[in-house]
């Protein structure tokens, strides 16, 4: 069975707490697994939500503050250690090269040979997934240090009208003919095209948007985003923190998700200096421009993308 849905391993900031761990989010897509930035603490959330290495297809790092990166040897030394055989795929700012590679090689351990890396750089760049069914885009955002959001697209596919085929003959193995090839030939030697039976399923897209101010970068990695998984470290009240050190506050994140269009907006990436009773303000205060679905992320959440968009 197909799952498509956000795991939430940590959702603090630079300070894990005792109820919200450093970073950590693995997006489970049809067999396939995202983990993006793994922050201290990955290995435990993962055993505690049942997920292993072996469900780990991409490590996706945005940029090396700690709270973002340092999950990366425990990782790496898990998928060596529990023999992981499929190709893992690890993303990473260019510029941060030089902390992938400590973090990379941080103790002494029986290496693994199957991950690839696939550094990014420039305003924005098209990762080569190899035969992924998905395009994975990085944008560099605004931050103090190279950061860079993600965005995963589906390409658009088809959705056959059983009342088209059924008008026109076309059953059996003539419908998967007329899939593959965009034409057939009807039983009463009528010429039947894919688009006559069919409608655009439109693909589904998530975006990742971490560290960064208010920038052009944020608003295309969101636009038209199934999913919106966005930080908003501050309040409101908190704008002159976030400014001074690249954050959101949690009224601008439901800005961009407004504007972008998004259908579902998950707020995360939360300063330890709010309490339990502050968390209803970050739903409240992203409200207020955003008007779609807003979730706030919790330590172990599993958060399913909406049905797809009606065309």
């Amino acid at each position: 069975m197909s799952v498509r849905e956000l795991l939430v391993l940590g959702s603090s900031s630079a300070v894990p707490t005792k109820t919200r761990n450093h970073n950590g989010y693995l997006l489970r897509w049809d067999g396939l697994g995202l983990l993006f930035d793994p922050g201290e603490g990955t290995q435990r959330q993962m055993a505690f939500a049942g997920v292993a290495a072996a469900d780990v297809h991409w490590l996706c790092v945005t940029h090396f503050h700690g709270d973002h990166c340092l999950g990366v040897p425990g990782m790496v030394q898990r998928i060596a250690r529990d023999g992981v055989e499929h190709e893992v795929t690890a993303v990473f700012p260019a510029s941060g090269t030089e902390y992938w590679r400590r973090l990379r090689h941080a103790t002494a351990f029986h290496d693994t040979d199957v991950i690839t890396e696939r550094p990014v750089s420039g305003a924005a760049a098209r990762v080569d997934g190899g035969t992924a069914p998905f395009t994975l885009t990085a944008r560099r955002l605004a931050h103090p240090v190279e950061a860079y959001g993600y965005r995963l697209e589906e390409p658009d596919g088809v959705t056959m009208v059983p009342a088209e085929l059924a008008a026109r003959g076309v059953r059996g193995p003539l419908v998967r003919r007329l899939q593959e090839e965009g034409e057939v030939t009807a039983p009463d030697g009528r010429t039947v095209t894919l688009g006559e039976c069919s409608v655009r399923r439109p693909g589904q897209k998530v975006a990742f948007v971490m560290d960064t101010g208010v920038c052009d970068a944020a608003y295309e990695l969101a636009r038209d985003a199934d999913m919106l998984i966005i930080e908003s470290t501050y309040l409101d009240e908190d704008a002159g923190l976030a400014h001074d050190r690249g954050h959101l506050t949690a009224g601008e994140a439901g800005g961009i998700a407004a504007a972008a269009g998004v259908r579902l907006l998950v707020l995360t990436h939360f300063s330890e200096r709010y309490r339990a009773e502050d968390e209803p303000a970050f739903l409240k205060q992203a409200a207020v421009p955003f008007k779609g679905e807003i979730v706030l992320a919790r330590d172990l959440d599993r958060i399913g993308l909406p049905r797809r968009r009606a065309v």
